[in-house]
């Protein structure tokens, strides 16, 4: 994609002398920073990060829950009996 974008005469020099002495064309310096400012105005998010509200917790609950599921269930049912 091409993009034309009007600098003023003082940053037009800066980037120039900022290409010249980095090796790099202004094109490239300004793709770099563009990148840069993006990365921390709009983080990119990882697929964990996008679904984690929906996502349970580690300490959400007992580790063995799996293995001990009749002895939860059964606490469970007494504990709303005896109320």
């Amino acid at each position: 994609m091409t993009l034309s974008i009007r600098l003023d005469p003082e940053l037009e020099s800066e980037l120039a002398r900022a290409a010249a002495q980095t090796g790099r064309s202004k094109s490239e310096l300004v793709k770099a920073s563009l990148r840069e400012y993006l990365a921390r105005v709009a983080p990119r998010k990882t697929p964990y990060e996008l679904g984690k509200d929906l996502f349970g917790s580690a300490d959400s609950g007992p580790t063995d829950l799996a293995e001990h599921r009749k002895d939860y269930l059964t606490e469970s049912l007494r504990a709303k009996h005896d109320h």
